[in-house]
């Protein structure tokens, strides 16, 4: 097996200094970088990750805690994680929880300050006062996209301003003429997506829309919840233009939904939802939504985890990133009796 030391021979360099490259490339010239990575590739050197993390007292893996891998969103999210830690010489080890708040502890019980030296904890039935126990052993913990967030000192929180991306949705579909609106409100395992929801209501309220102008239905988080729930909303508030979904799967269900119910999307109904996952875009009509900006969340969560190993204290207790974002696609149109009067 190759060492470290052959490989510093060969790049006439210290051992320290392969050391750096390997995990501090930023510090060292890069004409040494360069000449250090050719010998690694000449001498099929492998760094012992075993050793090194003894060596270091942590590991170079970081841990991120999902729900339920199925839901599009989070795909995309890891991916935009993964490579934010391997930009900064760390792996990332995605661990599934499935909704069950029994896996989650197992997962932490196992990983945390044994296979992970941090941990990003998304949406997860455990309360906050669970994980802040974990953190008191030391363990970076840092919580992402709660929608439902205290601030704690112990346990900083990487998110956006949720009711500010229901506001966005209720503000087009006024401007659009609308004047009687549905909402599929989603419980996944982090609680109820009603922050959304208030957004979407306040911004209704400052529009001068009425109370009764909004009707409310809760929904499973997934494309078969939003089908459901949509089916009967629509069923019982049949002058209804215009339906919110709190997230992307249930917008899409809802449209399914006004399909097999002979609406037609926006001719007859329009439909907006709020994240902004691939499918989105690639369904038909292509859905109308409110952008999450997944990729900024995931590289601060990455960042403040390091941050916080290296002994840093977070800055402040709640990280709300950039604004979410509008993208307005096909599935929103004018309101149906607005379009006949012009």
């Amino acid at each position: 097996m190759v060492t470290l030391a052959e490989v510093a021979r060969r790049a006439k360099v210290t051992g320290a200094t392969v050391s750096n490259v390997l995990r501090n490339p930023q510090k060292v010239k890069p004409e040494t970088v360069d000449r250090v990575m050719a010998a690694i590739r000449e001498l099929g050197y492998r760094p012992n990750l075993t050793a090194r993390a003894l060596a270091r007292g942590r590991t170079s893996t970081l841990a991120l805690m999902l729900s339920n891998i199925t839901n599009p969103f989070y795909p995309e999210f890891v991916l935009a994680a993964e490579r934010e830690a391997r930009k900064r010489g760390h792996f990332l080890l995605v661990c599934n929880t499935d909704d069950d708040p029994a896996i989650t502890r197992a997962y932490l019980e196992q990983i945390a300050g044994s296979l992970a030296s941090g941990v990003i904890v998304m949406n997860t039935d455990l309360s906050e006062r669970e994980l802040t126990e974990i953190a008191s052993r030391g363990i970076a913990v840092v919580l992402c996209m709660w929608e439902h967030v205290q601030p704690s000192r112990a346990l900083p929180c990487v998110t956006i301003d949720f009711a500010a991306a229901g506001a966005l949705a209720a503000e087009h579909l006024s401007s659009l003429g609308h004047r009687k609106f549905g909402a599929l409100v989603g419980a996944g395992s982090g609680g109820p997506q009603t922050i959304r929801l208030e957004g979407f209501a306040s911004a209704l309220a400052a529009h001068g829309h009425a109370d009764k102008s909004l009707a409310v239905v809760q929904a499973r988080d997934s494309i078969e919840g939003g089908y459901e729930a949509a089916i009967g909303l629509l069923r019982d508030k049949p002058g209804l233009t215009c339906i919110f979904a709190t997230n992307d799967l249930m917008a899409i269900g809802a449209m399914q939904a006004a399909a097999d119910l002979g609406k037609r999307v926006p001719d007859d109904i329009s439909v907006i939802g709020l994240t902004d996952i691939e499918l989105a875009h690639q369904f038909r009509p292509a859905l109308t939504t409110v952008r999450l900006p997944a990729a900024e969340i995931a590289a601060r969560s990455i960042a403040l985890a390091l941050e916080m190993i290296e002994g840093g204290e977070p800055a402040q207790d709640i990280y709300v990133v950039r604004s979410p974002e509008l993208v307005v696609r096909a599935s929103t149109g004018r309101a149906p009796s607005r379009r006949r009067r012009t």
